[in-house]
């Protein structure tokens, strides 16, 4: 699977976010950076964001995904 491909579905299912996938083809990391993650604790933003891959974590196409989801203020204050 593809870095791209993943960055994809998650810009899909997050409209407006910002989105930064690495990976060697079958484990991969995402970083997404949404307002849409204010006010929700770390395991829905995980849950949110593994909702919109679900369907290739089904079919095997993806195996692991390291999800870092951060609001636009924590993203600014990592640098």
């Amino acid at each position: 699977m593809e870095t791209e491909t993943i960055a994809q579905l998650i810009r899909s299912g997050i409209p407006g976010a910002e989105v930064q996938v690495s990976g060697d083809g079958s484990h991969f990391e995402a970083i997404i950076v949404s307002e849409t993650f204010e006010g929700l604790s770390p395991i829905k933003r995980e849950r949110l964001v593994m909702e919109t891959v679900k369907d290739r974590v089904a079919s095997g196409e993806l195996h692991a995904l390291s999800i870092k989801a951060r609001t636009p203020a924590q993203s600014a204050a990592l640098g």
